[in-house]
């Protein structure tokens, strides 16, 4: 059986979790005060964050679901993806509108290969 990591373990959650190679998290902006081209922007800096923990890169995303508090913010979002994804790399994605809550625009559960994948 391969072994799980887990990184920011909580009560509730952990911040990351790797299983064979593949890591699983999710992403929300840490300032909920930003528009959404603001959280979208901060939501995509974390993922690198996150990924440079992991040891691994934007080339190495593997699927995005993205849910956004409001559609009609899809143009920002594909406008900030489009610059921030590698073109020869893209992960799958899907983005879905949804009941955020509070004054949450984006949330964002990815899942990447590490290096060790």
């Amino acid at each position: 059986m391969s072994e799980i990591q887990r990184y920011g373990n909580s009560k509730r959650w952990a911040d990351v979790v790797v299983h064979r190679g593949v890591a699983y998290w999710v992403e929300v902006a840490e300032d909920m005060s930003l528009d959404a081209r603001g959280q979208i922007a901060q939501v995509l800096a974390q993922i690198d964050a996150t990924l440079e923990t992991i040891k691994s890169d934007r080339t190495r995303l593997l699927q995005v679901l993205v849910y956004m508090a409001d559609e009609h913010d899809g143009s920002v979002l594909n406008e900030l993806w489009d610059a921030w994804v590698p073109a020869a790399h893209p992960p799958v994605r899907a983005m879905v509108q949804v009941g955020l809550g509070k004054s949450c625009k984006v949330e964002m559960v990815v899942m990447a290969a590490t290096l060790g994948a």
